[in-house]
């Protein structure tokens, strides 16, 4: 896109106004949450992949990730972070010191802390479903050693209540952070997604051999993050040498993208955000169909205020949807934008410290107090 408008970036008069790519920003809004419009020319790609900020090591390798672990003890209760698969690396959850979720938890008193690592779809990975990577998510959590605590993040956030409602024996407790599960809730996101001709996204896959591809996606879009958007996310002022470290970094991570099984993709563009089956009552997960009132282990929702791509109306919907009894619902919002929640130095020094003390608390006088 070259021509510049007046018009919010990524809004639905956004998309209108460049015909030829609407087809392709609309597969993105639909699909990738976590994905980011382009402000700026695009860096050269890099020689190789960003480090993780947190040491951690491959605990096991599946077919969909590299479960990763990041202990620092071998005991106490584990968090599994599921990341989000849109497109981006799990860096997301681990992005520099001060900027990552893994570091967060850590701080905040959480020893054992896991986090999947997506892999990019090869062409043999182009039929795996969303059963795939709850199957894989299943494998992961007997390793880890349930009952453990989830922290879901973006699209990570609905797997996770998938998996959670599906297997509610092996969940503790449950974070979900900018999670998309009602659809039905307004956002220019959900409603490009329903508007779309489905031949739209058939066509994506079908141009990616099978599977979406995430340097083709980047290549339709020929502009990068402005400083400004970048600052906004993680909530810096970008203007010394760390800030132009952070900088680079950030360029860097927005090329390294993943490619998505086509199957899988579709499947979420159809069954989640066009059909909207996971709140509806009627998205069947590994043979049984997922009651979100399964779901009664404590929960505590994260929304971003500024968060145009999850609205906070959305993010907050869960807590009616689910079995959880009120009073084992935590809840809330913050001054930031999407990939803030993430990716945020304000949200990692004052939420964040708050969701691992929840981890932490017993809850034994929540109702006590509530009463």
């Amino acid at each position: 896109m070259t021509e510049k408008t007046g018009k919010q970036p990524g809004g639905a008069d956004h998309v209108a106004d460049d015909p030829p790519l609407w087809p392709f920003a609309v597969a993105r809004l639909a699909m990738d949450a976590c994905f980011w419009w382009m402000e700026r020319e695009p860096a050269e790609p890099a020689d190789s992949s960003l480090p993780w900020t947190t040491p951690n090591f491959v605990a096991l390798e599946l077919a969909t990730m590299c479960l990763r672990d990041g202990s620092r003890a071998r005991s106490g209760q584990p968090a599994l972070v599921c990341a989000p698969y849109a497109l981006h690396r799990a860096l997301i959850a681990d992005f520099a010191p001060g900027h990552s979720v893994v570091q967060s938890l850590q701080r905040g008193g959480i020893d054992r802390v896991y986090l999947t690592d997506w892999r990019s779809a090869t062409p043999d990975m182009r039929y795996l479903s969303i059963d795939s990577y709850l199957s894989d998510l299943n494998v992961a959590v007997d390793e880890i050693g349930a009952p453990v605590d989830l922290v879901g993040l973006c699209q990570g956030g609905w797997l996770s209540l998938l998996y959670a409602a599906r297997f509610p024996a092996k969940v503790r407790r449950l974070v979900l952070v900018g999670a998309p599960v009602d659809l039905s809730i307004d956002s220019a996101m959900a409603r490009l997604a329903r508007n779309a001709p489905g031949m739209v996204y058939d066509q994506l896959v079908a141009r990616g051999g099978g599977n979406v591809s995430g340097k083709e996606m980047l290549r339709v879009w020929s502009k990068t993050p402005s400083r400004e958007d970048i600052a906004a996310a993680l909530q810096k002022e970008l203007i010394d040498e760390e800030g132009a470290a952070l900088l680079a970094r950030f360029d860097q991570w927005n090329l390294e993208t993943l490619d998505l099984p086509g199957t899988y993709y579709l499947e979420i563009v159809n069954r989640i955000f066009r059909e909207n089956r996971i709140a509806g009552g009627n998205f069947t997960a590994l043979g049984r169909r997922i009651d979100l009132k399964d779901v009664k282990a404590p929960i505590f929702l994260l929304a971003g205020l500024d968060d145009d791509v999850v609205p906070a109306a959305q993010a907050l919907a869960t807590a009616g949807l689910v079995g959880t009894p009120p009073a084992f619902i935590a809840a809330a919002s913050e001054p930031s934008n999407h990939l803030g929640l993430f990716m945020g130095a304000r949200t990692h020094a004052q939420a964040w410290p708050r969701i691992a003390h929840w981890l932490r608390d017993d809850l034994s006088g929540v109702l006590a107090r509530s009463a």
